[in-house]
């Protein structure tokens, strides 16, 4: 019998905003940061998860975690796998943490750190990487795991089974197939908003010899500038590759559609949270006004649940579903938005890159791909090459794709002497970066 013991949750964070990673038209000077989650269980095993963020505010969701604490503390992990739809719902539903969200913000931010550390948990437990652990169950126990309040109006948990069981044919070829070729993947460290002119055609050039094929550059801020630096992009990858843009929210719905009418030139394969991401019909305004010109429309990172999800389905106001692995409330619920947008026929295309979310996401693809889309046109994992040295299954990315990672959890164990330095601000990095006053957003 395993029981958890303790939920340890640790504020950790990277000062990537001393060279502009990460850096776009609204997030100017982001430190990729974590609530990372510790579960401890009178095993031996333990169970890690994390909530992203970008540095001020870390401290939130960790106490968010501390609020959540004793909804876990305690419990056997066999109650928790054998009815983890209603343990999902007790955590996202507990009355009084409820007024904070529900389902949304920081405290389903905190959510998510616990829930993905139990899954981790399960998958280390059953001795199998994430992916394997979801692709090999049965239909029923799958979406057993699965709240469809406030969807069921879209999928209902039957018909949710009978489009696992008609993919059952073939997964193990396409299983097969991952293991050989890996899976897409497209680059956004060619783009930041904050790189030199110099330092994007250096970018460009690399990832082009190292076999990328699809290209994210941010915009947002001045159009002449915009225009200047996907120029820049397009002409060094050429117009065979994919190119991608991404707003991060920067724009109203009429100045989206004035920009992407300059910048539709550069022949995007889509354009990225072009303005608010609870804004339902905005999204779908935008989306209509490009769909003939080619250009979709991608939004997902910011989403505060799969209400907002289907939302954006019902509307058609997105072309590609970007899930994040810390967003939504964990694995239980990207499991419903994945189902959600193989129903609408949206391809699943993985908001990633901060810290640890590559190594989280790409099993979320996986499973997609194996056992509900059954596709790769047009799918495609974002990459962002930083901080996966901290961690102790690093993503292994090569030629422009994902190869399926084999080591058993979810990918998102860090290493202690990256969480011993990188704890904020005690940390070895943090004590020196403080004392040298050297980052312009570290202190609080």
């Amino acid at each position: 019998m395993v029981v958890i013991t303790a939920v340890e949750v640790v504020d950790v964070r990277f000062p990537t905003s001393l060279e502009l990673h990460g850096s776009d038209a609204m997030h100017k000077s982001p430190d990729y940061s974590a609530a990372y989650v510790t579960l401890h269980t009178n095993r031996g095993k333990k169970g890690h998860g994390i909530g992203f963020t970008l540095g001020k505010g870390t401290c939130l969701v960790v106490q968010a975690v501390e609020l959540l604490k004793p909804l876990v503390v305690g419990v056997e992990f066999e109650e928790i796998k054998n009815n983890f739809r209603q343990f999902w719902k007790d955590m996202t539903n507990e009355d009084q943490l409820r007024w904070l969200g529900p389902e949304k913000g920081v405290i389903h931010i905190a959510t998510a750190a616990i829930v993905n550390a139990l899954w981790d948990l399960w998958a280390k437990i059953e001795n199998k990487p994430l992916w394997k652990l979801v692709v090999d169950m049965e239909p029923e126990q799958l979406v057993s795991t699965i709240d469809f309040t406030y969807i069921s109006d879209v999928i209902t948990e039957q018909e949710a089974i009978e489009m696992l069981k008609t993919k059952q044919p073939g997964k193990t070829e396409r299983e097969k197939y991952l293991r050989i070729n890996g899976y897409p993947a497209y680059t956004t460290c060619v783009g930041w908003m904050g790189y030199s002119d110099e330092k994007i055609v250096e970018l460009c050039r690399a990832r082009l010899k190292e076999g990328w094929t699809s290209f994210k550059v941010k915009v947002g801020a001045d159009i002449d500038d915009d225009v200047r630096r996907c120029k820049l992009v397009r002409q060094e990858i050429g117009w065979d590759n994919n190119l991608m843009m991404d707003a991060n929210q920067r724009w109203d719905v009429d100045e989206a559609k004035q920009r992407m009418s300059v910048l539709r030139q550069f022949k995007p394969l889509w354009i990225e949270e072009p303005t608010s991401p609870d804004d339902i019909l905005g999204h779908a305004a935008i989306a209509t006004h490009l769909r003939e010109a080619g250009v979709g429309v991608a939004t997902g990172e910011h989403c505060q649940n799969r209400v907002i999800f289907k939302q954006l389905m019902q509307a058609n106001a997105i072309s590609f579903c970007q899930i994040d692995s810390c967003r939504v409330g964990g694995v239980n619920e990207n499991l419903a938005i994945i189902l959600m947008a193989a129903k609408f026929g949206v391809p699943v295309c993985p908001h990633a890159g901060g810290v640890g979310l590559c190594e989280m996401v790409q099993h979320l693809s996986i499973f997609d791909y194996i056992c509900v889309s059954a596709d790769l046109e047009n799918r495609m994992i974002e990459y962002v090459s930083h901080l996966h040295e901290h961690f102790e299954d690093p993503v292994n990315v090569k030629n422009g794709t994902y190869h399926i990672p084999k080591l058993p959890g979810y990918g998102c164990q860090m290493k202690p002497k990256s969480i011993w330095d990188h704890t904020y601000p005690t940390g070895r990095v943090w004590t020196k970066l403080l004392n040298k006053d050297e980052s312009p957003t570290v202190s609080e």
